[in-house]
């Protein structure tokens, strides 16, 4: 299955709350700042992380922001994104199959 890149920015509103999906999005990607996570993901991996988030909100309250940023490539990929000030440098994830 081929791989994606997301990036996964999160609102929400309750600490609680923003903990858990801060919590859960950890099991899927790295974080690049406070509420924005970089995750590589698979077709299958995508949707568990959608529902674990989903169970994780207020869906009147909060707001989860996940964007397509391409396929992953290569031995050591990265996402094409533009850097203003310091990159951010993915940590290197291994494939079990």
């Amino acid at each position: 299955m081929a791989r994606r890149f997301y990036i996964v920015s999160y609102d929400v509103s309750d600490d609680k709350r923003r903990d858990q999906v801060y919590k859960a999005l950890l099991g899927f990607g790295d974080r690049l700042q406070y509420s924005v996570f970089c995750c590589q993901l698979n077709p299958r991996e995508r949707v568990q992380m959608n529902m674990r988030l989903n169970e994780e909100i207020h869906h009147e309250d909060d707001q989860i922001f996940v964007v397509d940023a391409g396929p992953v490539e290569g031995q050591h990929p990265e996402p094409q994104v533009n850097y203003i000030g310091k990159p951010w440098k993915p940590n290197p994830r291994s494939q079990v199959v």
